[in-house]
């Protein structure tokens, strides 16, 4: 699976075996580049670190820079032939979100919370 957490600053990857951690990435966000930009350097970092990218089966996005989720979105999309899961409150994660509106609660948050508990 791959998990990615669109930052500020930083975009987080992780590669994951069921809850093992294989390879974690930081590139830096860029709100300028395209999917198929973002394609390219996640296929570069999968083959230098020795991973196939087609033998990713599941994605996750996590993100604070909303004008990138879909951007990123599409690259997963385009290069694993997946459709990735997105946190925000219509995601279930089996954790209630209590405030008056929900979609105020930033994906960080969310996934802080959940990790957290787990």
């Amino acid at each position: 699976m791959i998990a990615v957490d669109i930052g500020n600053t930083t975009i987080g990857l992780g590669l994951f075996e069921g809850r093992e951690l294989l390879r974690s990435w930081r590139v830096r966000t860029d709100r300028e580049k395209t999917s198929d930009e973002y394609g390219v350097l996640l296929v570069d970092l999968f083959r230098n670190g020795g991973y196939d990218p087609k033998s990713v089966r599941g994605g996750i996005v996590s993100s604070v820079v909303p004008p990138l989720s879909p951007v990123i979105e599409e690259t997963i999309e385009q290069i694993f032939s997946i459709k990735p899961m997105v946190v925000g409150p219509g995601l279930k994660t089996g954790m209630p979100i209590l405030y008056d509106n929900p979609h105020e609660v930033g994906a960080d948050r969310i996934a802080g919370a959940v990790a957290a508990f787990e």
